[in-house]
């Protein structure tokens, strides 16, 4: 039995659905509600062919490549997240981005997305991993340690079941609350975002710092592996107040690169 769990932690792949569908649908639904008109025109065109033609209906399609296109999504796996809690939370492209990170993704995918004289569907694809990653890079552990890979393999005890830390922070933190009512809970948030006069490029390196920061702070990481309601009750305001942050950033971010000429 110990040689098989093992093994299986030894597969578990590098990624988990960072926030969950929930989360990341939420991230979407805060910053669709803080588009300028005509970055909201801009969306609408190049998500017209969608099932859901919105921010949340494209949040979780770069997850969705495991399945629809294991080719695809193995090739911008890296892409969702960065490990900089062994470096003490520095940023060094050459040494944390070589190959990939979520960094580098957001910055390329918000200039292919900027770009109007870029195909439609590059476009699109681009709109949908900036949705995706400025989630993805909101959740502390995307900016972990490669060495439990940002606490997927790092078990932890919740509820007498086993789990794991990413996947605690993913959805198991959150609220239960449909999604409607939790974005009213995230809007009255009581948030300040710096409103720069440009955030192009974006500042990836500044939100995974951010990120990372909370990793490596003591109590991040439960005593004994085990989730009490202590842990609960004074880690969800984070979590929300990430998915908040996100979805404010995501917003800016989309008006600078979708609402102009």
């Amino acid at each position: 039995m110990r040689r098989l769990l093992l093994c299986l932690l030894l597969v578990v792949p590098a990624v988990a659905w960072a926030w969950g569908p929930l989360g990341h649908r939420l991230v979407g639904d805060l910053a669709q509600a803080e588009l300028s008109p005509a970055a909201q025109r801009e969306v609408a065109r190049l998500l017209a062919d969608e099932p859901e033609p919105s921010l949340a209906g494209v949040s979780v399609w770069a997850d969705q490549l495991r399945d629809t296109d294991p080719a695809r999504f193995k090739a911008t796996a890296r892409w969702h997240y960065a490990n900089l809690a062994d470096h003490g939370c520095d940023y060094r492209p050459v040494r944390d981005c070589k190959g990939g990170c979520v960094v580098g993704a957001i910055e390329d995918q918000t200039r292919l997305l900027a770009d109007r004289n870029r195909p439609r569907q590059q476009r699109i694809d681009a709109l949908k991993f900036v949705v995706h990653f400025i989630g993805d890079i909101h959740q502390p552990l995307h900016g972990g340690y490669a060495r439990d890979r940002g606490g997927n393999t790092w078990q932890v005890n919740y509820r007498a079941k086993g789990d794991n830390l990413h996947w605690l922070w993913d959805s198991l933190l959150l609220d239960d609350l449909d999604q409607r009512a939790y974005l009213r809970k995230l809007q009255a948030l009581p948030l300040a975002v710096p409103r720069p006069a440009s955030v192009l490029p974006p500042d990836a390196a500044g939100w995974v710092r951010e990120s990372c920061a909370f990793v490596v702070a003591p109590g991040f990481y439960p005593a004994s592996h085990v989730i009490d309601a202590t842990y609960i009750s004074t880690s969800r305001p984070l979590a929300e107040e990430r998915l908040r942050r996100a979805g404010a950033r995501l917003a800016q971010v989309l008006n600078a690169a979708l609402g102009g000429r």
